[in-house]
């Protein structure tokens, strides 16, 4: 059996740990033979574990504590601490995988909750489990979550070679705000869901550069965001936002502009990879293998 789970990519602006899109990059893991221990075979750093103290066993045993342990190989195609949702792919392969092998009978929405009181937020895991775009909320222990059809759009990523942890991009962020701006970014980001829900990705691009929510502050910590923004204005883009906490940037543009605008980006300064992504619609997958 094969659990599959997109990429993410947070905020757009405006949309701070609320609004989220699933891209077309994936983490699989495929459950192997039951074993006397758990071990995560992955490709990743020797610092992440290989036992039962990895993220997905983890995050599986706080559903089931009794499941019988596996081997488990796992590979990804998201790159670590970059703000395209390593982390909660992560976590939901792990909420799949408890899904599966105890015969949980989770919904969408039970795993949504579920991913959000770990994650502590909406914005990656949401998408990851349904797909697409979606817009969610996480109050006073209840969460809610809406999923609307994102519109067809290019998207380029620039994701530099350096890590960004999220912890380290929150310290910059403010602890408090006036209830004026609060009024002010809140009405940005309730236009920018608007305009993409009536499939308006011209003014949606305009709100998702107004962000008044954490752009502004994490600004010193990706300087090639500024570059990114001014070049694709150049090629019509609609906009282009710091994805998550960073340091990759997302740019929703024409199709038409794509190629132009990678051949551009290929010439800036910053060491980075470039990606052409499109929008998962599926969300968290699975594949019988004996099927």
């Amino acid at each position: 059996m094969k659990i599959r789970v997109p990429a993410t990519s947070a905020n757009l602006g405006p949309g701070f740990d609320s609004c989220g899109i699933a891209l077309n990059r994936y983490l699989t893991i495929e459950i192997g033979v039951a074993s006397a221990k758990w071990e995560v075979r992955h490709e990743f750093d020797e610092k992440i574990p290989s036992d039962s103290a990895n993220l997905l066993v983890q995050t599986a045993l706080k559903l089931a504590p009794n499941l019988k342990p596996h081997v488990i190989y796992m590979h990804s195609e998201i790159p670590l601490a970059r703000g395209l949702g390593s982390s909660s792919s992560i976590i939901v392969a792990g909420i799949e995988l408890a899904n599966q092998l105890g015969k949980l009978n989770l919904t969408s929405e039970e795993k949504v909750r579920i991913a959000t009181e770990i994650e502590g937020h909406p914005d990656n895991v949401a998408p990851a489990v349904m797909g697409d775009f979606v817009v969610a909320s996480f109050v006073d222990g209840q969460v809610a979550s809406v999923q609307h059809r994102f519109p067809e759009v290019g998207i380029v990523g620039f994701i530099p070679d350096q890590q960004l942890l999220t912890a380290v991009s929150r310290e910059v962020l403010p602890t408090q705000m006036s209830y004026k701006e609060a009024i002010a970014a809140s009405s940005i980001a309730n236009v920018m869901i608007g305009a993409i829900l009536n499939n308006d990705m011209k003014l949606a691009g305009q709100m998702i550069e107004q962000d008044l929510f954490h752009e502004k502050y994490r600004s010193s910590l990706v300087p090639h965001m500024k570059i990114i923004r001014e070049l694709s204005q150049k090629f019509d883009a609609y906009a282009a936002y710091l994805s998550g906490a960073g340091p990759a940037v997302i740019t929703f543009l024409p199709l038409e502009k794509v190629k132009i605008f990678v051949d551009a980006l290929n010439k800036i300064e910053y060491s980075g990879a470039i990606e052409v992504f499109k929008i998962n619609r599926l969300g968290v997958e699975v594949f019988d293998n004996r099927l």
